[in-house]
């Protein structure tokens, strides 16, 4: 295994890239008609299904229909999650994830179930530098592949 990449906080998000500017953008393009609804409001059933049931609720109204019901999903990947890899986690779990794992990149969405508006928000690095093997597969997801 290669060495430890150094992370002075495991916590602390790294190569952030923050969609707020393009959004934005795309928000005031999108009331001024030069942007079609469905270009952001054709969500995923799963998706909305995953807003609904898991999403975390946002101050923010929802910038295509101006609905309350707005919420944010932190879907998490990396290697070394294994079959756990893509599935939804709370914000306030992220910082035990960063300590037991190397590198997890989260990917923030936010998605109106009302709509269906959904919008990449930002996406980060986090983990503590330490490559580690991927969690095994459970044996009821082994009879699947």
């Amino acid at each position: 295994m290669p060495p430890p990449e150094p992370v002075a906080d495991p916590q602390a998000p790294r190569a952030v890239i923050d969609y707020a500017l393009q959004r934005r953008s795309d928000i005031r393009r999108f009331h001024r008609g030069g942007i079609l609804s469905s270009d952001f409001c054709d969500a995923d059933p799963y998706l909305v299904k995953a807003a609904t049931f898991h999403g975390e609720a946002t101050d923010e109204d929802c910038p295509a229909c101006h609905s309350v019901n707005l919420v944010t999903l932190n879907y998490v990947y990396g290697d070394e999650l294994g079959p756990y890899s893509g599935r939804i986690r709370e914000t306030e779990n992220l910082p035990s994830l960063a300590h037991r794992f190397g590198d997890i990149g989260v990917y923030v969405v936010e998605v109106c179930p009302d709509c269906h508006w959904n919008y990449l928000l930002r996406t980060y690095r986090i983990g503590d530098g330490t490559v580690r093997r991927a969690l095994p597969t459970p044996a009821d997801l082994r009879e699947l592949d």
